[in-house]
């Protein structure tokens, strides 16, 4: 008896200790918004000159974000019409996902088939001017790049980048599109047994996209490679809507927690199309968030294969509040935590958004992308799968069970100048315009293409294209990246033919990447999955 009525003590205790830190921390806030609200009342009652309220209160908002996590911000009612676009609606314009940092604009993420993408922009690139003017130190807002960079398909515009890395600032030239919504980029058979989906996004409707793409597959399909390299994210609700059809009913997909934010777990149910087939993801610096999630529940299942590089590493949950003004803020509440536990979330500074974003050229120059032998997990950072007992590391992003390294041993200035001008783009459009007939009646269907059309035919025609745009000739760097270089041209121009599917068909079939999978695939057996 005595027992039972010290931890009812002590049970009450901490629940009178708990709710007093509460009373505390209540009090102290309601402290510091009565001195916020005097300080503002003194500046517009007594100081010198008219205060502009409204643009105070803005600066100390977005100021005070900047102290925290790199992905809360603040976002003007101007910018809230316009911030869903690349989810949910249709828009013509250059293709990129970006921030502005320090009053610099900054390219977050190419959009996966779009223009900037296609031309060589990467995650990181600062863009100096915008058709000669500059638009550094400007004060601009997401308004004022919506209103340079967007514009009607076929218009051009021209952008100076500062890249990391790169001595002199890189000029390129980028022909305005209309930007995919389709979160499905491709979607075929390699082999009679193995299917192919690549995914850009996690938009509203990528789950009834895969769906579709998947139930076109061959009926013979025994073998699913999902390809979600260079998938920034999305919805939480689609990453777990696909993950769901891999895994079987009740187990864990995610779990999300933060410190204002009880546990919240999401479990796959009975719905799944494709929970016993031989699964391989493809993933890479690239892979963000809504990817880590299914890539992490993949793996932490034993479910199937990672193979690739390991992932950006971006767990956080944000909450979206809208302001009495009908500006908004996103403000990160919770992590993401794989099956396991994992965080996904890579670690990082409050306040240093700067050493955040650039987490990618630190990794380049320790050799992460290039060697798995230059990335090292501490032994704390040790997890076991939850069927196979395997070994996986948290830490910050998923690392592949097969790294494949970047190859860059093809790239040659000679090609970065020709991406950079956008000549593969301009070229391919004046050929296929010029020569569309003639292609159809030469080549009926992409088989027929892609076995018997040949870039070393109009290779001359391609490299004077490129001399009149100011790329001149190079016959050693040419060859260097030949292979490369003629992907891209058979690729372009057998999406201008045909579609998407069929630019990945090409170019798939000298990645590294992919190769990996299939031989995985074929030795299955071996990995004990």
């Amino acid at each position: 008896m005595a027992n039972i009525l010290r931890k009812a003590f002590f049970s009450a205790s901490a629940i009178f200790l708990l709710a007093t830190a509460s009373e505390a921390q209540d009090q102290q806030l309601n402290e510091q918004l009565f001195k916020l609200n005097k300080f503002l009342f003194l500046l517009k009652s007594e100081y010198v000159d008219t205060i502009n309220t409204p643009n105070l209160v803005e600066k100390a908002i977005v100021s005070t974000l900047k102290q925290l996590d790199p992905h809360s911000v603040y976002i003007s009612k101007e910018e809230v019409k316009k911030m869903s676009e690349p989810l949910e609606g249709n828009f013509e314009g250059i293709g990129i996902e970006f921030n502005i940092l320090d009053d610099t604009l900054i390219v977050v993420n190419p959009i996966q088939g779009g223009p900037s993408q296609k031309v060589g922009l990467i995650a990181g690139d600062r863009i100096l001017k915008i058709d000669g003017k500059n638009v550094t130190n400007i004060g601009m807002k997401n308004s004022d790049v919506f209103t340079y960079l967007r514009g009607a398909k076929g218009t051009k515009v021209e952008l100076q980048i500062k890249r990391r890395g790169a001595t002199d600032p890189l000029d390129f030239v980028i022909i305005r599109d209309k930007i995919p919504i389709y979160s499905v980029d491709a979607a075929y058979n390699i082999t009679p047994k193995v299917g192919y989906i690549k995914i850009s996004r996690f938009a509203q409707n990528t789950f009834e996209e895969f769906v579709k793409a998947y139930m076109k597959m061959a009926p013979t399909t025994e073998s699913l490679v999902l390809d979600l390299r260079g998938n920034s994210g999305g919805y939480l609700g689609t990453a777990i809507a696909l993950s769901d059809q891999f895994l079987d009913a009740g187990k864990k997909i995610v779990f999300t927690e933060g410190n204002s934010q009880p546990r919240r777990d999401f479990t796959a149910t009975n719905d799944g199309i494709f929970q016993k087939g031989k699964l391989v993801v493809l993933v890479d610096e690239g892979s963000a968030s809504a990817s880590e999630i299914v890539a992490g529940a993949i793996q932490d299942w034993d479910r199937g294969l990672i193979i690739g590089r390991r992932t950006f590493g971006k767990g956080l949950v944000q909450n979206q509040q809208m302001l009495p003004d009908g500006s908004m803020v996103r403000l990160t509440v919770a992590r993401y935590h794989t099956p396991t536990g994992r965080v996904i979330q890579r670690p990082f500074k409050n306040g240093d958004a700067e050493g955040y974003y650039m987490d990618l050229y630190t990794r380049e120059k320790k050799g992460e992308l290039t060697s798995k032998d230059s990335i090292h997990f501490a032994d704390s950072l040790k997890y076991n799968t939850l069927m196979k007992k395997r070994i996986v590391y948290g830490g910050g992003g998923i690392m592949p069970d097969i790294f494949v390294p970047m190859d860059t041993t093809w790239y040659t200035k000679y090609y970065g100048n020709l991406s950079r001008k956008g000549v593969f783009q301009q070229f391919v459009v004046s050929y296929v315009d010029q020569n569309r007939k003639k292609l159809q009646t030469k080549f009926p269907n992409f088989e027929a293409y892609n076995k018997n059309f040949s870039v070393e035919d109009i290779k001359n025609e391609f490299v004077q294209y490129g001399k009149k745009m100011g790329v001149e000739p190079n016959d050693t760097e040419y060859n260097k990246s030949a292979t490369e270089i003629n992907a891209v041209i058979k690729g372009l121009i057998a999406q201008k033919l045909w579609d998407t599917t069929q630019y990945f068909q090409v170019i798939n079939s000298s990645d590294e990447t992919l190769k990996q999978a299939l031989d995985a695939l074929a030795n299955w057996p071996k990995f004990g999955i």
